[in-house]
């Protein structure tokens, strides 16, 4: 295949394990998993904790902020189902991943996505994630929305590849779309791309300009970055506005990541088959054996 699937929450179809649980990841690293996604966020001690959201409650059975609670109190709780119930299964460490992958002897790749975004005064947290970490060597990659942790994640972990997540930044969305007012980019602009950038308020440049040009400038943003991580409904309606952004970003030495795209989603699915005629490198998925083969059909 000349695109790789992505695991998203280390997702195995049907499997009944919660998303990033340990069990899951394991399974997936059996099945010889092309890349893992994760998601991480810092504990207060000396670990990372995979889960999505900043609440604990959210995902697990504990109470609290997750960077309020110590990796031994985050073991005594158990992950949600999807269904939200109490599982058997207890929340995964990210030491605990490192130490799966390392006893195991399939190639998999890791790809970390680092959800604490806000800015902090200390380099703490990342110096920790890349002293976990550093045994994986090459087999792991950082993915984030916050170019700011990318940028010095780098500068302290020289090593570490690293990969962009331009969401914040410039984003398509359908009109009949409810999005979390909170989230960035605000400004619905007059290419119908939402971007807070002073580009988005005028139009005067064709739109597959405008959309170069922001390119270029999220590229200097996060200059490390190998691989960026793009919705797929941004993606497509680039192609419409004649703007392929895997063909750019490779004249740029970068692999582009769609996500996410699910077997069971028709839009999803009609999607995935143009972005692999585009040259889209990796598909972000739930239902990886399913999209796989619904690609190499």
């Amino acid at each position: 295949m000349s695109f790789q699937i992505v695991h998203h929450m280390a997702t195995l179809d049907s499997s009944p394990n919660p998303p990033n649980s340990l069990k899951a990841i394991e399974l997936c690293l059996k099945a010889n998993a092309a890349i893992i996604e994760v998601d991480i966020t810092p504990l207060a001690n000396d670990d990372f904790l995979l889960v999505h959201d900043p609440e604990l409650n959210s995902e697990t059975t504990g109470e609290g902020k997750v960077g309020e609670c110590l990796s031994d109190h985050a073991k005594t709780y158990k992950l949600k189902d999807r269904a939200g119930l109490a599982s058997d299964h207890p929340p995964a460490l990210l030491s605990e991943v490192v130490t799966a992958y390392l006893a195991s002897p399939a190639q998999s790749r890791l790809q970390l996505d680092y959800k604490s975004v806000y800015p902090s005064t200390s380099d703490e947290y990342l110096r920790r994630l890349a002293n976990i970490i550093e045994p994986l060597g090459d087999r792991v990659i950082v993915s984030s929305g916050a170019d700011w942790h990318l940028r010095q994640l780098k500068r302290l972990a020289p090593w570490l590849d690293v990969g962009f997540d331009i969401g914040f930044y410039l984003d398509w969305r359908d009109t009949s779309w409810n999005p979390e007012p909170e989230h960035p980019p605000y400004q619905h602009g007059v290419y119908d791309y939402y971007d807070d950038h002073v580009f988005a308020r005028s139009r005067l440049l064709p739109t597959d300009a405008y959309l170069a040009q922001r390119c270029e400038m999220l590229l200097n943003q996060v200059p490390s970055a190998t691989i960026w991580y793009v919705s797929h409904h941004l993606l497509v309606r680039a192609l419409q506005d004649g703007f392929n952004m895997a063909t750019w970003l490779h004249q740029n030495n970068l692999k582009l990541d769609a996500w996410t795209l699910d077997a069971g989603n028709p839009i999803a699915v009609a999607h995935a088959a143009i972005l692999k005629d585009a040259g889209v490198d990796l598909f972000t998925t739930n239902t990886p054996i399913e999209l796989a083969q619904l690609l190499t059909e």
